[in-house]
């Protein structure tokens, strides 16, 4: 077939914000890859004629999918995560990669506060207890106080920054572990994961995604974090060892655990249902109007800035 030159089409990977899909749509030839009855065929047929692929950051874009688009020059994340996507396999072909980080980092922080007050005072669980009638025979039973404790932040980046702040209001002592000490915080450094979790009350799981991270909140962090201790997980499912956190839940080894992303979602292990001292949320750290609306448009103007001069707002660093 002829190709244009260069080439001009966007490929979207999967379903976006509806008004991200409205502007793609009426200021780029954009076609929708999840919406193709056959993928292989139709990337076989129109791969050469993408110059930029649009995805989330749950979805990134496969390898199978990078080797079908020979001409493809940029990828843009609706998300702060990328680590669906092979950053090394892109640049090695000189595709730029971006995402969409700062205008999340309020909202995600948020919620972990919220998430950790939820799971101490064990607000989730004294509503349903209300519900199901069992004010009216006993009164709930003590919880944990948040103000004082020793919080742990497992990743002091934007959003692990922007949670320490929040809580500084609460009194707490903080104290951080990330790959080197951060200039400029008046923060503890702990030298590991496991010493940062023996030394806090609550460990706030804030690091980025990706192999580098996978399994970093190990059984043995968990044993050091204590059966006093509760994490709270607002980074991705795959930083934390499930299967141990899920051993350590049951067998009462922590107190307790906020999470808002696990290992396969939107699947939850079924033991944690059941359990009071877990606080379980469906990935939607930053699920606001206000936050998802300016994903989109920093999304959008990633693929605008490339798509009409060769170059991204906000690349992955």
């Amino acid at each position: 077939m002829a190709l244009p030159d260069p080439p001009r089409t966007v490929l979207q990977l999967c379903p976006l914000l509806p008004s991200l899909e409205a502007e793609l749509a009426a200021r780029h030839h954009t076609v929708r890859l999840h919406e193709q009855p056959d993928r292989t065929a139709f990337l076989a047929e129109h791969g050469p004629a993408v110059a930029a692929a649009v995805t989330s950051a749950r979805v990134g874009v496969p390898d199978d999918v990078m080797d079908a688009l020979p001409r493809l020059g940029a990828i843009v994340h609706f998300g702060v995560g990328y680590e669906t996507t092979d950053v090394a396999r892109a640049r090695a072909r000189g595709i730029d990669v971006s995402n969409t980080p700062d205008v999340l980092t309020d909202c995600v922080a948020d919620l972990a506060v919220g998430a950790l007050i939820d799971v101490m005072r064990r607000l989730s669980a004294a509503d349903r207890y209300v519900r199901r009638g069992e004010w009216e025979q006993a009164g709930y039973p003590l919880a944990a106080k948040v103000s004082g404790k020793h919080v742990g932040i497992l990743g002091l980046g934007r959003i692990g920054r922007a949670v320490a702040t929040r809580l500084e209001g609460f009194g707490v002592r903080l104290s951080y572990h990330s790959r080197r000490p951060v200039d400029g915080v008046p923060y503890t450094y702990a030298p590991s994961a496991e010493a940062l979790a023996e030394a806090a009350d609550v460990l706030v799981v804030a690091t980025s995604g990706g192999e580098g991270t996978r399994g970093l909140v190990s059984e043995k962090v968990l044993t050091a974090l204590g059966p006093q201790g509760y994490l709270v997980n607002v980074a991705r499912g795959s930083v934390v060892d499930e299967p141990a956190l899920v051993a350590a839940l049951t067998q009462r080894r922590i107190a307790g655990a906020a999470l808002d992303v696990f290992a396969d979602e939107p699947h939850v292990p079924e033991p944690l249902l059941g359990l009071d001292s877990v606080v379980l949320l469906p990935h939607i750290a930053s699920a606001t109007r206000e936050t998802r609306e300016a994903m989109g448009e920093l999304a959008f103007r990633n693929l605008h800035a490339f798509m009409t001069e060769g170059s991204l707002v906000t690349p992955v660093p």
